[in-house]
């Protein structure tokens, strides 16, 4: 049991550890009372450590133990990035098993998603709880096509001096643009010992790996028992938001919240409304 002076509630402050499994040192923060079932974060594309919004991280580690870690050949983690998902879904599993956690709660968002749907379907036993957001099934429509709207938005980007997420994950209008902005600086707000960044070479493995997620079989979601939060926002440019709504349907008893004039980073732009919506949700 942990004495209250020592624990971390704030991601700004979260200390980076790192543990071997199967030979790959996985870089990794955690936060939160260290009793209880763990909720391990799942990030998205191109995501490290740093790419965490604090405004949902903090509120669930107040009352739970939050893990985020980098995925195998991203930021601090070594080796090379797998090129499919499900090996990505093995990786986490052996850093899951690794830290030596027979049950967990999964919090995912985009790619993340898609790993955490690979593990639930292979490891059933290990997930209690599944949060999806801004995510889709494996084999779902036009998830082959992120490549493509990812280069355009960075170039978009690039040509305005802006960061690349304020184009793919928020709406280019009056309510979208602040919102890029405002979370964009919130992702700066841990100042010390901050992650490496992702590389170029790596990126374009993972935009490989999504292609052929988008391009595979799907699973069979029917078979999924765990409460399951699905949550989007109703203009996601990335992975189109009537996925989320096929998810919902596909993942019995599964709870669906959209959230309107909003895209990819749609619980991000609405942290203040979703984040008490995740606790509750982890905390039943």
């Amino acid at each position: 049991m942990s004495s209250t002076e020592d624990i971390v509630t704030t991601y700004a402050k979260a200390p980076a550890k790192t543990i071997t499994a199967n030979g790959t040192t996985y870089a990794y923060r955690e936060l939160g009372p260290k009793e209880g079932i763990p909720v391990i974060f799942f990030v998205h594309l191109a995501a490290t450590l740093d790419n965490w919004d604090p405004r949902i991280v903090d509120p669930i580690a107040k009352t739970r133990h939050v893990i985020t870690f980098d995925n195998k050949g991203v930021g601090g983690s070594s080796g090379k990035v797998p090129d499919s998902v499900e090996a990505m879904a093995d990786d986490a599993y052996a850093f899951i098993k690794a830290l030596g956690f027979d049950q967990i709660d999964i919090f995912s968002f985009s790619l993340g998603g898609m790993i955490a749907q690979d593990l639930v379907v292979k490891h059933p036993e290990l997930v209690r709880r599944l949060v999806l957001t801004g995510t889709g099934p494996r084999g779902g429509k036009d998830i082959d096509k992120i490549a493509g709207v990812t280069y355009w938005d960075i170039l978009r980007a690039t040509l305005t001096r802006s960061d690349p997420k304020e184009f793919l994950f928020f709406n280019r209008n009056a309510t979208g643009k602040p919102a890029a902005k405002a979370f964009v600086k919130r992702l700066e707000e841990r100042t010390e010992d901050r992650d490496a960044k992702m590389k170029m070479p790596a990126f374009q493995t993972q935009l490989k790996a999504i292609k052929k997620y988008g391009r595979g079989t799907p699973s069979d979601l029917s078979k999924l028992t765990q409460p399951t939060l699905i949550a989007n926002g109703d203009n996601d440019r990335m992975v189109p938001s009537v996925l989320s709504e096929d998810l919902h349907r596909r993942i019995t008893g599964s709870e669906l919240v959209i959230y309107p004039d909003s895209g990819h980073g749609g619980i991000f732009q609405f942290h203040e409304q979703f984040a008490p919506l995740a606790v509750e949700f982890l905390n039943r």
